[in-house]
């Protein structure tokens, strides 16, 4: 009786998580896993031929300096389980670079973390500090992942969507989306899918909302290095906010190494205790000889940084004169490596259609924004595609050209 019991309990939660998934759009309507937006979209640039400007990795090698410094480490044996949190040479790494470009003093013992990417980082944060039916607020659109490990937390996902030309939150609707009932604000600054850089009135606001409510401010900063003409302020930096705050950044955008899956928290020593809790089940550990060379890197001189935002706005600068001639309409982003072109001049009210299309079309692979939204906002972003400027320049010069077909 017991043991009929206990599988009628596993029954009713196994129906319950599927119906949860299928909300967070983790499962189909057949039960089978659903696949994301970017999966299809590199499968088909595969199966096509077309120019990948849809999955946002980079097509050349980060500094050699990096790449070196890994090998040696593989050379010389570094090869075996890293410290749970990390290896000591990246924990300091880190430390040093929230000092050198944000004037924060962090602990490497107590305040740092190494992940397994930034997706690590945001699934153990989640599944560490919220609890079936919190809320946690996110704008809108979202990059994929935070919707899933939501659902896993079981809590309630609450979006602030990004509107107007300029695709930046109402404060006002900002205001309405954080309660009482919010255990995280979770932001991603610079913007993935739009490009957007929240100015710093709107992460003033975040900060009050979160004091007033008792919320943690969890910040997806892995873009900090690639903004254009404007500086990064990172969440922790702004008065009152640090002690409330999770900052995760990652090394595969500033290095192009996004196969390693070096990634990093860095809070106080209490969240970092909690999230370190989950993590350790998780992945346990990963990339140790990977670590040593992404500190490598985040030592590199100021000129290294510099330089790679200044090549990426270049190719940010092609490829949407490329897309404007092409008949786009476009949003020019302030960070990240994204551009959202506008299809609806083009006679394209469906981006979804469009990007099924697009590789017979123009030999070009784009993402839709509304894969990034929710079904009940999708609408608004139904026109809008996001292209990866990410590429070597001759790949931009020939999608761009290629565009040029749609308009004629």
């Amino acid at each position: 009786m017991k043991e009929a019991t206990q599988i009628e309990e596993t029954m009713s939660i196994s129906g319950s998580w599927q119906r949860t998934a299928r909300g967070a759009g983790l499962l189909a309507a057949d039960g089978s896993i659903a696949s994301t937006i970017f999966a299809e979209m590199s499968a088909l640039a595969h199966s096509t031929g077309a120019i990948n400007l849809g999955q946002g990795f980079p097509d050349e090698d980060g500094p050699a300096e990096v790449l070196d410094a890994a090998r040696r480490a593989i050379a010389d044996g570094v090869n075996q389980y890293p410290p749970g949190t990390g290896m000591p040479v990246l924990r300091e790494a880190i430390a040093a670079h929230q000092q050198r470009f944000y004037g924060l003093r962090v602990d490497p013992d107590r305040e740092v973390l190494v992940t397994a990417g930034a997706t690590e980082a945001l699934a153990a944060t989640i599944l560490a500090l919220v609890d079936e039916g919190d809320e946690v607020v996110t704008l809108e659109p979202f990059y994929d992942a935070y919707g899933g490990v939501i659902a896993l937390a079981r809590g309630v996902h609450t979006t602030v969507p990004l509107r107007g030309p300029d695709l930046l939150p109402d404060h006002d609707e900002l205001r309405a989306a954080v309660t009482d009932r919010t255990r995280l604000i979770l932001i991603n600054n610079p913007h993935n899918p739009t490009g957007t850089v929240l100015p710093t009135e709107t992460l003033e606001l975040i900060v009050e909302l979160a004091h007033q409510h008792d919320a943690v401010i969890v910040t997806d900063e892995v873009y900090e290095h690639l903004t254009f003409d404007t500086p990064h302020v990172p969440v922790a930096t702004l008065p009152g906010a640090r002690e409330r705050t999770v900052t995760i950044s990652s090394a595969g955008k500033t290095f192009s190494t996004t196969g390693w899956k070096i990634g990093w928290i860095v809070s106080t020593p209490a969240l970092v205790t909690a999230i370190l809790a989950v993590k350790q089940f998780l992945t346990y550990v990963n990339g140790a000889p990977f670590q040593p060379a992404i500190a490598v890197g985040l030592a590199l001189p100021d000129s290294y940084f510099t330089g790679i935002a200044a090549t990426l706005k270049a190719k940010r600068d092609l490829l949407a004169h490329g897309l404007v001639k092409a008949g786009f309409g476009v949003t020019i982003p302030r960070g990240t490596y994204f551009v959202v072109a506008d299809a609806a001049p083009l006679g394209y009210r469906d981006a979804k259609t469009l990007c099924r299309e697009l590789p017979s079309l123009a030999g070009v692979v784009g993402v839709p924004i509304s894969a990034f939204c929710h079904d009940e906002l999708a609408a608004e972003y139904s026109s809008l595609v996001r292209f990866a400027f990410c590429k070597k320049v001759d790949v931009l010069e020939r999608a761009s050209a290629q565009l040029a077909r749609l308009g004629r």
